[in-house]
């Protein structure tokens, strides 16, 4: 027993935990909107934008949180508006994009310079090396946006399944495409330190495709999926501090067995995911 609790004796630890649980929960809640909206590539693209926020605040001596949400914010609206358009999919401009923000993101550190170690957890995540500030961070923003998913329910789930119909009927659809910037920004930049640029897409679109999995309503989605984040988190990074693993590639590996196990649970229940039927409620 000694063994198995060892690592929640050191503080380090129980603050990656802390973090790690509520990052994988934040995103569990955030990417159940994501996945909905058919927008599953924003997720790793917008993560690519924040990057280059985060260059750029380095550089600038300017606040990493700060610059990063600005970057991304700015990104996701530009691409809400180029897909908005109709004359080029949405996929092409995240593509587009945010590609040309982790470019510039490259290119301020190539000159810069300074900045290898903390590349290196900006890329890979470094959920062993988080603050106190970084748990407060997170907490704050899976707070924000839990309160924004609450007092915006309706119209959330009303412009995730129907937007078009959304809009005839009086839903601001351009605001909540603002708000969705304004969630997912925040999402990336609070938890990028925990699982890295490079591994946000899979925790914002593996836990709630395995709540997919497992269910026809909304609501009950929501709520698995915000729980399989959480234990994603917790577990992942539980069993890198024994297998001597990067905690994100952790926490990624871990949703990844969990959405195998997802999968052949629906497969022997017989469900048809792709054309299944679904309660938006």
């Amino acid at each position: 027993m000694d063994r198995l609790l060892e690592p929640f004796a050191y503080g380090f630890f129980r603050h990656a935990t802390w973090v790690a649980v509520l990052a994988g929960g934040l995103c569990g809640l955030v990417g159940t909107y994501v996945v909905l909206r058919g927008m599953s590539y924003i997720g790793h693209g917008l993560s690519h934008a924040v990057f280059g926020g985060a260059a750029a605040s380095f550089a600038l001596g300017a606040n990493f949180y700060l610059g990063a949400f600005t970057w991304g914010f700015v990104s996701a609206l530009l691409i809400h508006a180029v897909a908005r358009r109709r004359t080029i999919g949405a996929d092409a401009a995240i593509g587009v994009i945010t590609s040309v923000s982790f470019a510039i993101g490259i290119a301020i550190i190539s000159v810069s310079g300074g900045f290898t170690r903390n590349f290196e957890a900006a890329l890979f995540g470094n959920v062993l090396g988080v603050t106190v500030s970084d748990v407060l961070v997170v907490a704050g923003v899976a707070l924000a946006t839990g309160c924004i998913v609450f007092f915006r329910y309706r119209a959330l789930l009303f412009a995730t399944f129907d937007p078009e119909v959304a809009e005839v009927s009086g839903v601001g659809t351009k605001g909540i495409d603002a708000t969705m910037a304004i969630v997912l920004a925040s999402t990336i930049t609070a938890t990028m330190n925990v699982v890295g640029v490079m591994l946000i897409a899979a925790v914002l679109v593996i836990p709630p495709v395995i709540a997919r999995l497992l269910t026809d309503s909304f609501h009950r989605m929501l709520w698995i999926s915000v729980g399989t984040g959480a234990l994603c988190g917790f577990v992942g990074v539980y069993l890198s501090y024994y297998l001597n693993w990067s905690s994100g590639a952790t926490v990624v590996i871990t949703a990844a067995v969990l959405f195998v196990a997802a999968y052949v649970v629906s497969t022997v229940r017989g469900r048809r995911i792709p054309d299944a039927g679904f309660e938006a409620h």
